[in-house]
């Protein structure tokens, strides 16, 4: 039996039998509430430490000190801090956080990031609040997911269940712009993952319609790029035995077919950029490039550029022999070639992470929250979660609810903080008295 598989059938076990599961709050749950409310204070002021320091991808130096704030206060907490360095990736680094407990109930593993989307030359730089919202820069993706983990774990250790359980905190510095090589980057969390039975990850909560949703499922996303090329000449040869059909016109057939052949349930297929002509050349990095050409002159050269979403790695295996068995079929005089830059994989619906949410709701009913549903992960972007779901069971979209995220005016419910800070207090306190 596998470990995530082993972790549901365990889970579910603990749901229905295990008295450290009980059906109402325990002494120590009815602390952390007290402690979660209590600490408000403080993790409102933290939020806008955090905010008010740009940490764009690539602000190596502003991503570091957002680090630093964070290792200020777990370190007080009995966790050993390390910062992974990372600028042969071209990006800052990663912080993760150990705390070592009695190594009996299961470990857990906490995932957020301290990069944001906003460069220092983005007019959108500082925290200001109104009431029960706030706005800044990476407020919701994912200051705020970062203050509801250091929120849970200082009202478990205020509770005194902190002390016996198995933690790992990995913020990683370059979630919304990852580091190359990608194996490289993300290393050290997919370690963490092997090391974890559980992970949580606080990306943005989803609230809609009055009701919060919990994220069972993340679609994985690779990138794609075709190239094709033809007998370049006059155009009255096109269509004809010595120049056949051009670059363009087998880059068309190819995307035509793309979007014919390949749609079905939760897999996308997006097109982001197309150049075309006698030459059409790509820039480095790819997202940007040039063509000329004449309309008497058949192209050349022509490339596409896009990316796939796919729900599970057996649809991006099947998408991706489709995909190679189309572009095979070239038009008379032409070649062409689709390449692969492996992203972020999927993270799959799997019974142990719908046993995550199970013991997730009951920890709901049991504190007077509404019971969440399985967010659709169509309508989700990727995120790290995916990179630990081989290896632990994953729950995702804990951390604060928020509007606009990626967008000038990024806006955050302060109120999410504590619920989502008592949910997950809470839970993992329950996780870490369940046996391994």
């Amino acid at each position: 039996m596998t470990r995530p598989r082993a972790l549901a059938c365990g889970l579910w076990l603990a749901l229905s039998l295990a008295p450290c599961l009980a059906a109402t709050p325990t002494a120590g749950e009815q602390r952390l509430r007290a402690a979660i409310e209590a600490d408000q204070p403080h993790a409102i002021a933290l939020l806008e430490r955090l905010v008010n320091q740009n940490s764009g991808s690539l602000n190596l130096a502003g991503v570091k000190a957002v680090g630093d704030m964070v290792r200020a206060e777990l370190e007080p907490l009995g966790f050993e801090v390390e910062w992974i360095d990372m600028r042969a990736t071209g990006r800052a680094g990663h912080l993760v956080a150990t705390h070592r407990g009695n190594g009996r109930g299961k470990r857990v593993l906490m995932i957020g990031h301290l990069d944001t989307v906003f460069e220092p030359d983005s007019p959108f730089q500082r925290f200001e609040r109104s009431g029960d919202k706030a706005t800044g820069p990476g407020i919701a993706d994912d200051k705020g997911g970062v203050v509801i983990i250091v929120s849970a774990l200082r009202a478990m250790h205020a509770a005194g269940t902190l002390r016996d359980a198995d933690i790992k905190v990995v913020l990683t510095g370059d979630e919304e712009s990852a580091g190359t090589p990608l194996e490289t980057a993300r290393a050290d969390l997919i370690a963490a993952g092997k090391w974890a039975d559980v992970a949580l990850e606080y990306e943005e909560l989803i609230v809609r319609d009055g009701r919060d949703w919990a994220t069972v499922a993340r679609r994985g996303v690779t990138d794609w790029q075709v190239t094709t090329t033809g007998e370049s000449g006059h155009s009255g040869g096109v269509f004809g035995e010595a120049l056949g059909y051009g670059a363009n016109y087998e880059l068309v057939r190819i995307l035509d077919a793309f979007r014919r052949e390949l749609p079905e349930r939760n897999l996308t297929l997006n097109v982001g950029l197309m150049l075309g002509g006698t030459p059409a050349t790509l820039d480095p990095g790819g997202a940007r490039g040039s063509a000329a050409g004449k309309t008497n002159i058949v192209a050349a050269q022509a490339v596409a550029r896009g990316d796939m979403r796919t729900f599970s790695a057996e649809q991006e295996a099947r998408a991706r022999a489709k995909m190679q068995a189309i572009v095979a079929a070239h038009l008379p005089k032409t070649t062409a070639t689709l390449a692969f830059d492996d992203s972020y994989p999927a993270m799959a619906p799997t019974a142990g992470n719908r046993a995550l949410l199970a013991l997730l709701n009951q920890v709901n009913a049991d504190l007077g929250l509404p019971e969440m549903g399985e967010w659709d992960p169509a309508k989700r972007g990727a995120a790290d979660s995916s990179f630990v779901a081989a290896d632990a069971d994953v729950l995702a979209g804990l951390g604060a609810a928020g509007t606009g995220a990626h967008a000038v005016g990024e806006t955050l419910d302060l109120a999410s903080i504590p619920r989502q800070a008592l949910r997950s207090a809470v839970l993992i306190d329950r996780l870490a008295r369940t046996p391994r």
